[in-house]
């Protein structure tokens, strides 16, 4: 163990009870991970008593490389290493019956469920347009993560009734289907495993002598139950995490979890990995400077032995396509110093900064991915080869008959369909069920109800041949079978060529998942192949190809570049402007979610801000981010004629949002120009406003006083957002306000 540092040993030795190691950025966590289960298993624990638990397909492939590296590949290979979802799954498999599953349950994605809550809002006369499916699923997600079902939810406002009724017919509509949805497979189980008295929760809380979980800052309340009960008998908990990278609080993790783990076991070891392996140092004294200022905690310093290397370069531009043109010639740059592009990461905060980065890449021939785009596995014609498959495992998945019922045409029209769900609605069937009875009720007219007769026939024969042939055959077989190959080829279109390339490369991934099996061993089906791609996330599509990538901060989390571009670092944009300023938790996860950002260049960070941008369609004067304030004077470089001048929001230190009277721009902030001219376009009603008042401005208002500009936006009319004292935030016309000219 020569390759640990003290700490590192310290976790890696700890023999028993509750352990937890809070572990800094680039510190070598996985590493101290994968040594502490070699060592378990070289102290004689059998590996099919070690669960190990993390976030992501890929950290848990890694995960179990290195300790077959370690271990060997034979004893690595009876470890439970996954993520929540997936080894969840593994479980329901095996305990099905006790949470009135059948083995061949499938797996419902947001599109599976959208549909799901769609149907149920015309069954009760609701329109999709007034009740949104989406806010309703992510309420119904909440209180799963909380560990309610529908007899236990706490919802809130006008339409509880509604939405306690939809969400009752949402698992009625599940059970029906032989489904679940992604919260449901950690709910089913942390409710077994919480089960002591029942035989499936006595044999799972007993069943692991080690529990590990990665990235312990992320999980939520279901989760948390889940791992405490997998290991209560026991005791042997190690969780493993930072919360100074907790980003994800928006889908239910709760980064107190991890800071008060010591009052559910205070008898806990901990362990901090503060030493930082993978960048230099100028990185990292940039992101001990950005999240330090945090309102809340746990004390670490981050410190590295590298050397400082380049210094971090913030640069100002005017506008996007200024600061995509520095991107893109960067890179250019960086290629030419013999960097792969494949060690090149694009961040930024939304998805809609993408646009003009993408265009510049493109119009100078830089290859590029982005992660978290449109997945192959989105893509229609894929989802649909996928529904035939999943109906022969499980023919009553009524999402997946529903996508496919009439695709590729044959005459089903949407009446029949309607009066086909209606009937399985009256009857409490699934539609594959009730299809008989639609036939024999005679409110069908022939033609209908030979067309229905022909649907289930076919979907009966594909599953008939399940059983003598492998997952790739069967799935070749379903696009002859169903007609989709010979619709494509009749169509004789660009787009059908493409479209058929999609199921050709998706009935090629079944091939590689099948021999991938072979390899280890282990016999591949049809239902343990929907199962990987039902689980499979935007970071494990990337790829290793000499391409830029280019992806929000938040997907960035868990992976590392040689290079790293941070765009849009500017007020409203970074931190967002969709949260509460008033709520440090909220100001702190962006602080949080900066660091993290930081966190993931190795060599070199540039970092850029514009001094106006377009986005959504709006057209506005921001001032830089406020973290660009707390970066430290030594290691940076601020670069940019064209630089907008100071953010007017705290200094070092300070957790106010907005600057005191008479706050001074810090000395690093490169001011304006002069000359320079900011806005050069007309088509937002900007044209004529370069003498008008900028973000940091100081105005006044006959009524409300004096106040700073926090944004400007240009409509019909400029329009300033401006902080007034005790008036807060208020929109006034531009043209009401007196202010010094810039």
């Amino acid at each position: 163990m020569t390759e640990l540092n003290e700490p590192q040993k310290q976790a890696v030795l700890h023999e028993s009870g509750p352990l937890l190691v809070f572990a800094g950025a680039g510190s070598g966590k996985t590493r101290t991970i994968t040594y502490r289960v070699a060592n378990l298993l070289a102290a004689g624990v059998a590996p099919y008593r070690i669960l190990a638990v993390t976030f992501t397909n890929k950290a848990a492939g890694e995960m179990k490389q290195r300790i077959e590296r370690l271990a060997g590949a034979e004893v690595a290979r009876d470890l439970w290493i996954g993520t929540f979802h997936s080894v969840c799954a593994r479980f329901l498999r095996r305990y099905h019956e006790p949470v009135g599953l059948g083995r061949n349950f499938v797996i419902y994605d947001d599109s599976d469920q959208r549909a799901m809550i769609v149907r149920i809002l015309r069954e009760l006369g609701l329109d999709e347009r007034e009740v949104s499916p989406k806010s309703l699923l992510s309420a119904i997600s909440r209180e799963k993560r909380e560990g309610r079902s529908a007899g236990e939810a706490k919802f809130e406002g006008h339409q509880n009734d509604v939405v306690l009724e939809i969400y009752s017919r949402y698992e009625r509509a599940l059970r029906i289907a032989n489904a679940v949805d992604f919260d449901d497979l950690i709910l089913h189980v942390a409710r077994l495993a919480e089960d002591a008295e029942s035989p499936a929760g006595h044999e799972l809380r007993g069943r692991f002598l080690h529990v590990l979980v990665d990235e312990f800052q992320d999980t939520n309340l279901i989760q948390y139950r889940l791992v405490r009960s997998l290991a209560a008998r026991h005791r042997n908990l190690c969780v493993v995490g930072d919360d100074d990278q907790s980003i994800y609080r928006w889908r239910g993790a709760d980064v107190r979890l991890i800071r008060s783990f010591r009052k559910d076991f205070p008898d806990a070891t901990v362990v901090k990995l503060e030493q930082n392996y993978r960048s230099t140092s100028n990185i990292v004294n940039a992101a001990l400077a950005v999240i330090e200022p945090a309102h809340e905690r746990e004390p670490k310093r981050l410190w590295t032995e590298a050397a400082a290397g380049e210094p971090v370069r913030v640069r100002a531009v005017k506008d996007e396509r200024e600061e995509a043109g520095f991107v893109v010639r960067t890179i250019q740059n960086e290629i030419a110093r013999a960097i792969s592009a494949h060690e090149i990461a694009i961040f930024y905060r939304v998805h809609a900064q993408s646009r003009m980065l993408e265009e510049v890449l493109r119009n100078a021939n830089v290859p590029y991915q982005v992660i978290g785009g449109m997945k192959f596995f989105e893509r229609a014609e894929v989802k649909d080869l996928l529904a035939y498959l999943r109906l022969v495992v499980n023919p009553q998945s009524d999402s997946d008959l529903l996508r496919v019922i009439n695709v590729p045409a044959r005459g089903i029209g949407d009446k029949t369909v309607e009066r086909l769900t209606d009937i399985a609605s009256e009857r409490a069937l699934s539609v594959y069920d009730a299809i008989p009875h639609a036939i024999q009720s005679g409110e069908l007219g022939s033609a209908a109800q030979k067309k229905l007769g022909a649907f289930r026939t076919l979907l009966d024969e594909l599953r008939g041949h399940a059983s003598s042939r492998g997952p790739s055959e069967l799935a070749a077989r379903a696009l002859e079978a169903t007609g989709y190959r010979d619709m494509l080829f009749e169509a004789d279109s660009a787009e059908a060529d493409a479209r058929l390339g999609n199921l050709e490369e998706l009935v090629g991934s079944i091939r590689e998942y099948e021999q991938d099996l072979e390899q280890a061993g282990e016999q591949p089906s049809l239902e343990g192949y929907l199962e990987r791609v039902s689980l499979i996330t935007a970071v494990d599509t990337l790829a290793d190809t000499p391409k830029v990538s280019l992806m929000t901060v938040h997907s960035a989390k868990g992976l590392e570049f040689e290079v790293v571009f941070l765009t849009g670092m500017e007020q409203e944009i970074f931190p967002y402007r969709g949260i509460n300023r008033d709520e440090p938790e909220e100001l702190d996860e962006e602080r949080r979610l900066a660091y993290v950002a930081i966190t993931r260049a190795r060599k070199r960070l540039y970092i850029s801000y514009a001094g106006m941008r377009t986005l959504f369609g709006q057209t506005r004067y921001l001032a830089r981010s406020q973290f660009l304030d707390d970066l430290p004077e030594s290691g940076v470089v601020f670069e940019g004629s064209a630089a907008p001048r100071a953010s007017p929001y705290g200094r070092p230190g300070e957790r106010s949002l907005y600057a005191p009277s008479g706050y001074a721009p810090r000395a690093s902030s490169p001011p304006l120009s002069s000359g320079t001219r900011i806005v050069e376009r007309d088509d937002h009603g900007s044209a004529g406003y370069e003498d008008g008042p900028r973000p940091g401005s100081r105005v006044w208002h006959r009524q409300f006083g004096e106040g700073v500009v926090e944004r400007v936006e240009f409509g019909v009319k400029p329009t300033v957002v401006a902080r007034f004292g005790d008036y807060g935030t208020r929109r006034i016309l531009a043209q009401y306000l007196e202010y010094e000219s810039p």
